[in-house]
């Protein structure tokens, strides 16, 4: 498989924090232990090692012009995942950009949900990192309350995380969206 990739946007560092907390009030939760609170802007779908499409998100950034993205209630994916939804016209048009420039054979769009699939979203908890189905809608219920007000952020740049070992990723480069 390689070393793998992903580009995210990150919550400014006080809500990041917030987030970190209000995980850890679950011992079963290792979502934090994966990669910090972030929104997937491009999955790793051709996100390779050879970093070839790295100039190409480097290029797309430099001309996408900043941005502002709310964060919004707490909801789920059946019970699998509780997450906050991402309020922003802006991050689907980053997504299509950066989509096309990196240009992933379709089997990786659609495994990503990417595309026509993508729906921004910052992961609090899922059950394929250790968190039950009824523990996910307990946490989508006290998310409400822990993690209002939602919000408001500049996004000033993306983050590409790289795998360091497997389903472990740490920040590998900032890259400036356009003043």
């Amino acid at each position: 498989m390689g070393v793998r990739y992903f580009i995210g946007i990150v919550p400014p560092d006080d809500y990041k924090k917030r987030i970190e907390r209000f995980r850890n009030r679950w011992a079963s939760n290792r979502t934090g232990e994966v990669a910090e609170p972030h929104i997937t802007v491009k999955a790793q779908g051709g996100l390779t090692e050879d970093l070839a499409w790295l100039d190409r998100v480097r290029e797309v950034c430099a001309s996408f012009p900043r941005f502002q993205l709310s964060l919004g209630e707490p909801e789920t994916y059946g019970e699998a995942v509780a997450y906050l939804d991402v309020r922003s016209d802006e991050i689907h048009e980053l997504h299509r950009r950066l989509l096309n420039a990196v240009s992933p054979p379709p089997e990786l769009i659609r495994l990503h949900y990417e595309g026509e699939l993508y729906d921004p979203h910052l992961t609090l908890g899922q059950t394929h990192w250790g968190m039950s189905g009824p523990e996910i809608m307990e946490m989508k219920r006290e998310a409400r309350t822990a993690l209002a007000p939602w919000p408001v952020f500049p996004v000033a740049f993306v983050r590409v995380y790289k795998e360091i070992e497997p389903d472990k990723y740490v920040p590998f480069e900032d890259i400036p969206l356009a003043p």
